[in-house]
């Protein structure tokens, strides 16, 4: 990419390293989000199977798992400047059926499922508490869209010094221009960024350790 001797002259692009207590994110793969006809289309459907085979493997090595929905207020009142960008998400009610996380990656009991109206899954949810509250110190972040909310909980991952971890092949946009570009970006500055497969090999490892 344009610049990239820019950023290695500068010293961006380090790395953050896995830590020893990983968890995995899953932003957004709602049905709305897949379908081309409501928010979905480029590649979001291919991300999803590959986060199927992610979240099995974490769920195999007891990893925590948090679910992010967009879901908005029957009345049209919450949704704030992001709404006003995009005023269909209001379509995103509680119980619309593009609301619902995709069945193909269906919550198990156990693992926790946030309801968000920004953004990031940070903003507004106890995603923070619930983190720390299991000792997490590695965030593995799957889900849609790269150049929207995933980017946004990528970048408060960070704020919150959580090792961030990004699949990138388990992250999805409408446009593959802007998913391309975030992960560059991403890369350089917040995150480490690894395949599904390889994310996954190395939170074994380091549940392994702990052993």
């Amino acid at each position: 990419m344009v610049g990239d001797s820019v950023y290695e002259r500068q010293n961006f692009g380090n790395s953050v390293g896995f830590g020893s207590r990983p968890a995995l994110l899953i932003v957004d793969f709602q049905v709305g989000f897949i379908d081309p006809a409501v928010f979905g289309g480029g590649n979001i459907k291919e991300a999803v199977s590959n986060t199927a085979f992610l979240l099995a493997g974490m769920r195999e090595i007891g990893a925590p798992v948090a679910y992010t929905r967009a879901v908005f207020d029957e009345e049209a009142v919450d949704g704030g400047t992001f709404a006003l960008k995009v005023p269909g998400l209001y379509r995103l009610k509680e119980s619309a059926a593009i609301s619902q996380i995709t069945p193909d990656l269906a919550p198990r009991s156990g693992e926790l499922v946030l309801n968000k109206i920004g953004p990031s899954a940070f903003f507004s949810t106890p995603l923070i508490s619930w983190l720390s509250k299991q000792s997490v110190d590695t965030l593995i972040i799957t889900g849609a869209t790269t150049s929207g909310c995933v980017r946004a909980s990528v970048v408060d991952s960070c704020s919150y010094s959580f090792r961030t971890i990004v699949a990138t092949d388990c992250c999805g946009d409408r446009a593959i221009e802007p998913h391309e570009a975030n992960l560059f970006d991403i890369g350089q500055k917040y995150a480490d960024l690894m395949t599904g497969e390889e994310a996954l090999a190395k939170a074994r490892a380091a549940v392994g350790r702990n052993e």
